[in-house]
């Protein structure tokens, strides 16, 4: 049983260790794109919720003060 679990442990990381020799690796450029476009994006969806948080502020507080709360 034991030796089962070694046998299927050393099969898991050769099969690993093969898959990972066929990755293509992404060099300096792309990295550098990659980086930037996910920056981009998290500025731009930081900037869509805080536009969506003021205008539900606002609406809340619309709604308070008809109530007088």
């Amino acid at each position: 049983m034991a030796i089962e679990k070694i046998r299927e442990t050393r099969t898991f990381i050769e099969e690993s260790w093969d898959e990972l020799q066929k990755v293509t690796w992404p060099d300096y450029d792309q990295l550098k794109n990659a980086t930037i476009v996910v920056i981009v994006f998290c500025i731009i969806i930081s900037a869509m919720i805080w536009a969506m948080d003021g205008v539900i502020r606002v609406l809340i507080d619309a709604i308070m003060g008809i109530f007088g709360a």
